[in-house]
């Protein structure tokens, strides 16, 4: 499972508050005053403030099913929503925990699709987290930093190696722009892409004069 970034703690925290399941207390300073700059970050998605803030309301809750259900499936099975799209990664041990991750995610309301990413092994292979989570670093950086990509409407996870991809691209040439950003960077092995293009606006015709 994916560490979270310094700005999805942000929009996080921004999520918590405006859904009112959160004080000052349960949150270091530091956090606190980061959402503030997270709000305005979260302002220019495609899903906007409320949007962020419901996605991840509906990830917070996938993860208590998965809490009550069995806790080790928190270490086990990353969760992302974008537009009420749960994307489920990670790696279990058995099909049965794979079937009850899904069928756990489907009955939290609001949800209106679940991709199912999660991968069953059962040789005890253990995962390259450190390195996972440096790809997924380094893949959040080029985003950023693009000039013709806006990365804020990307959520990225990386498990083994592979770059699993959730959001929005304005066209098809940004979402190669983010394709090939994830094929230049070390240790990737495979990019799997989940990502919505925009559907452009159709032009208004002219009045007749």
């Amino acid at each position: 499972m994916t560490a979270f970034s310094p700005f999805r703690l942000a929009v996080l925290l921004i999520a918590l508050f405006s859904l009112g399941i959160t004080t000052t207390a349960c949150a270091p300073i530091g956090l606190v005053v980061g959402a503030g700059a997270g709000a305005g970050v979260a302002a220019y998605s495609e899903r906007g403030v409320d949007g962020v803030a419901r996605d991840l309301a509906l990830s917070s809750r996938i993860l208590d099913q998965y809490a009550r259900f069995d806790h080790t499936f928190i270490a086990k099975i990353g969760v992302d929503v974008y537009e009420s799209r749960a994307l489920l990664t990670g790696q279990v041990e058995t099909e049965d925990q794979r079937a009850d991750a899904v069928r756990l995610a489907w009955q939290v309301d609001g949800l209106v699709d679940v991709i199912n990413e999660i991968h069953v092994t059962s040789d005890g292979s253990i995962l390259n987290t450190a390195r996972d989570a440096w790809i997924s670093t380094q893949m959040e950086a080029k985003l950023t930093f693009d000039k013709k990509v806006l990365g804020i409407n990307y959520a990225i996870e990386t498990v083994g190696g592979t770059v699993y991809l959730l959001g929005i691209a304005q066209d098809n040439a940004e979402l190669q722009r983010v394709i090939n950003h994830a094929r230049s960077i070390e240790y990737v092995q495979r990019i799997v892409s989940h990502v919505r293009v925009k559907t452009p606006i159709a032009d208004t015709p002219a009045e007749p004069s």
